[in-house]
């Protein structure tokens, strides 16, 4: 058996030995390039080494101490930070690997994109130069207990008081509570509160207000704020380390110059005007979040992958031949239908999350220029694959915990906790199904649109070929054609506009349009889904167009790039055959290549999920070591639990010992 650097054995040496291809080469394909591979592996090593980032215990912690540890842990992640002089993206990656959610993740990713997107230059100054040195740690209060999605009927007001220079903060009704921010319950000393600007009687809708909602001499409420912790959340461990928060006002006073001014502003006399910036420069700060969640999205999904594909190759159950050994898991054709599409889905996600990353810089050099046009296009494709990718990630997740038989309910197999702390991206930032809703209402839009000769930009310019994608058959004959990149875009692309257009039609019919669209909401959805779905198809396909170099990479990834395309087909086989892109015959070709794909995957599956390069530290796991040494690891891991503690339970003396004893004190009725 091979060792590893440390002297360990390496149980996957076998495995790993299999490769058609070079693993490093890999890494740089998934990574973006040798830098980045370079920085993220100093910055997990950097982490893994440092015993305050320990997290073995963490799901044994109570709410707490768990809490206690997140700031702990961020408060020394900050230390590093300042003590080595990390750049911007060193410090990013350092949080990123000490996996925990926390303030800062808000601080960071919400309050600072806020200001920098709605305040003034003045604004930013005061504020971010304090925010940049944790002098205020600030929070982004939008969602209310009685609203979240529909950002519009949020209740908390902010009404100008032109006498004292004012606006009061203020939380008229119990559902106008503040509730879910992360960061507000206890850790934040500021938010950038969303509130109903009134001025001069008149309600001028959701605006941004920075607020202080702390001492910050003894971090206690300032008067007339409460504040607090919404209480556990789903899971061990998990997202509990966030203090998610509840805030109330009670005619809270702040200066006018705290409403963020860069798109609008109430004057000293309290006229509210207009400033000379677009609105639509916000679109800027939502592509940008959303390209993030897509880019977590292949980091979680990968992580589980990566458990579930080394276990599986370890675990061996039935099939032995004559005292034998058994088989290997992943050898099941089972297994590998249901985990190698996860595997290129892993992949797909991070191509897509990289064009995402070039969108946003696109979108935003536009926006710079003045030219709006590419931007409903750039919302409804953002909005998409935040929805698609999060809920298929979520879904996976749990897969991959099947995949791993009973031990992957174990919380030290790293999948329970992945799960409930990834869960709750599918409503965060925009309920999915919402989502998708907006993404159809754009669809529908440049549907309606093509007839008057508008031609579609972006992810939509299929949209503009609709003479021949309406009556366009497959020409595939035999599996073999299926690994045809024009022959798989041109089904996806019909499927996608077929769809999009019954829809239109049938919306069409009804009394009105809104009825028809109301009416046939989950057709619609299915009609964004298959659009969104075409868009990571067509990513993973022009991603194989560049230059890819290293020996043998191209090829696992063109594998890859089938397995999801085809995969998805077979999924949605149903779509394909009603609207006529495929017929049955085609439909079953696809399903015989995607078994030949699957056995092509087999002896490259431990080293594509090697390229992902995560330490033992980050993926946190005992099923998904790197050197496959599980067994010893479980045992070990169970000896850690506060349970076991003591050799007799808390408890025997009063409860188990008068059982057994039979002398329960029985009362007389």
């Amino acid at each position: 058996m091979a060792l590893l650097d440390g002297g360990e054995a390496d149980h996957l040496a076998g495995e790993r030995a299999t490769a058609q291809f070079d693993v490093d080469a890999m890494k740089v394909a998934w990574a973006g390039s040798r830098h980045a591979v370079e920085v993220n592996d100093r910055m997990a090593r950097l982490v893994a080494s440092d015993p305050v980032f320990r997290k073995d215990t963490r799901t044994m912690l109570s709410r707490k101490e768990l809490f206690k540890d997140t700031l702990k842990k961020a408060a020394h992640a900050w230390k590093r930070i300042v003590e080595l002089r990390l750049t911007e993206e060193e410090a990013n990656l350092l949080r990123l690997y000490v996996d925990q959610p926390g303030y800062v993740d808000l601080h960071w990713g919400m309050f600072v994109p806020a200001i920098k997107g709605q305040g003034t230059e003045e604004q930013q100054k005061k504020w971010l130069t304090m925010a940049y040195k944790f002098q205020i740690i600030g929070c982004y209060a939008q969602t209310e207990l009685g609203h979240g999605s529909n950002v519009q009927g949020l209740e908390t007001t902010a009404t100008f008081d032109p006498n004292t220079d004012e606006f009061i903060m203020h939380s008229p009704t119990l559902t106008s509570s503040k509730w879910w921010p992360g960061g507000l319950g206890k850790a934040s000393t500021h938010a950038v509160v969303y509130a109903r600007l009134i001025t001069e009687g008149k309600d001028y809708g959701i605006h941004g207000f920075i607020v202080q909602l702390r001492s910050l001499d003894d971090h206690s409420p300032l008067p007339g704020i409460t504040l607090g912790d919404i209480g556990g959340k789903f899971g061990s461990g998990a997202y509990n380390s966030m203090d998610n928060g509840v805030l109330r006002f009670d005619h809270v006073r702040i200066p006018r110059d705290q409403m963020l001014m860069r798109l609008s502003q109430v004057t000293r006399e309290g006229k509210y005007v207009h400033s000379d910036v677009p609105k639509q420069l916000l679109y800027g700060t939502m592509v940008y979040v959303r390209q993030t969640i897509v880019a977590d999205a292949s980091k979680a999904l990968s992580r589980a992958v990566c458990i579930a594909v080394r276990y599986s190759a370890i675990r061996k159950q039935f099939g032995s031949q004559a005292g034998g050994p058994e088989t290997q898991v992943l050898n099941y054709k089972t297994q590998q239908s249901r985990l190698f599409p996860l595997l290129a889905s892993a992949y797909a996600y991070r191509f897509v999350g990289e064009w995402l990353k070039w969108l946003y810089t696109d979108v935003t050099q536009k926006l710079e220029a003045k030219d709006f046009s590419t931007l409903p296009e750039a919302h409804a494709c953002t909005a998409g694959l935040k929805s698609v990718t999060t809920s298929a990630t979520a879904d996976a997740i749990e897969e991959c915990r099947k995949l791993c038989g009973g031990h992957g309910y174990l919380n030290s197999s790293g999948l329970p906790e992945l799960f409930a702390v990834y869960v709750p991206a599918c409503t965060y930032e925009g309920d999915n199904v919402v989502l998708l809703l907006q993404v159809a209402r754009f669809l529908m839009k440049t549907v309606s649109q093509l007839a008057s000769g508008k031609q579609p930009v972006g992810t939509t310019a299929y949209m503009g070929n609709i003479q021949y994608l309406m009556q366009c058959k497959s020409a595939v004959n035999t599996a073999e054609d299926w690994l045809n990149p024009a022959a798989i875009k041109e089904v996806f692309e019909a499927r996608a506009l077929r769809m999009a257009v019954n829809c239109a039609q049938n919306i069409s019919k009804a009394p009105s349009q809104e009825e028809g669209f109301s009416e046939l909401s989950p057709d619609l959805l299915e009609s964004a889904v298959a659009h969104v779905q075409l868009i990571i198809v067509t990513k993973f396909i022009e991603k194989l167009q560049q230059d890819i170099t290293g020996h043998g990479v191209k090829d696992q990834l063109q594998n890859l790039c089938n397995i999801y395309a085809l995969h998805l087909l077979h999924k949605h086989l149903g779509d394909f055959l009603s609207t006529g892109c495929i017929t049955p015959k085609q439909g079953a070709l696809a399903n015989e290549q995607l078994v030949k794909l699957y056995a092509q995957v087999r002896p490259n599956a431990v080293a594509l999920v090697d390229a992902f390069d995560y330490t033992d530290h980050y993926l946190a796991s005992v099923l998904g070591r790197y050197d496959g040494n599980v067994y010893p690891a479980l045992y070990e891991e169970a000896w850690k639990d506060p349970l076991n503690e003591t050799v007799v339970p808390d408890g025997y003396q009063e409860h188990l010992r008068p059982l057994l004893k039979q002398q329960l004190k029985l009362s007389r009725l």
